[in-house]
């Protein structure tokens, strides 16, 4: 079971994620709405992967991914951000940022689990994903 550290403030889109996460039985699920939760709460959960939205409140996904990095077995664990801005440049600045892969919204809520799952594999066999959903 990957325990999966999830970032949205977007209600809509956690509800949708958790139900397509949840469906695949493959993900022990903890949703933060802000960045500040997240942080404060990533330490008890210790998470296998990060999937975090680029644009949230009080924080960008980037920024959220820098402080979860200096928490204690954080600092590799497998980041995947999901944004609606996919331009090549914007891609690829995620990725140098840190992020194994990038999920382009709006998504595909039956290929979520999937693509999350592949990111994650792909990252332990230290190969480079390409963004889904483009």
């Amino acid at each position: 079971m990957i325990r999966l550290l999830h970032l949205e403030d977007d209600p809509d889109i956690l509800e949708i994620s958790q139900m397509a996460l949840q469906m695949t039985g493959a993900f022990e699920l903890l949703q933060c709405a802000t960045g500040d939760d997240a942080i404060a709460r990533a330490g008890a959960f210790a998470p296998n992967a990060l999937l975090l939205d680029v644009m949230v409140p009080g924080a960008s996904g980037p920024d959220v991914l820098r402080a979860l990095r200096k928490l204690p077995g954080l600092q590799e664990v497998p980041a995947i951000f999901m944004t609606a801005r996919v331009q090549p440049s914007e891609v690829q600045d995620l990725l140098d940022q840190g992020a194994v892969a990038v999920i382009a919204k709006p998504f595909d809520p039956m290929s979520l689990g999937p693509q999350i799952l592949a990111a994650i594999e792909d990252a332990r066999t230290g190969q480079e994903t390409a963004p889904q959903g483009v």
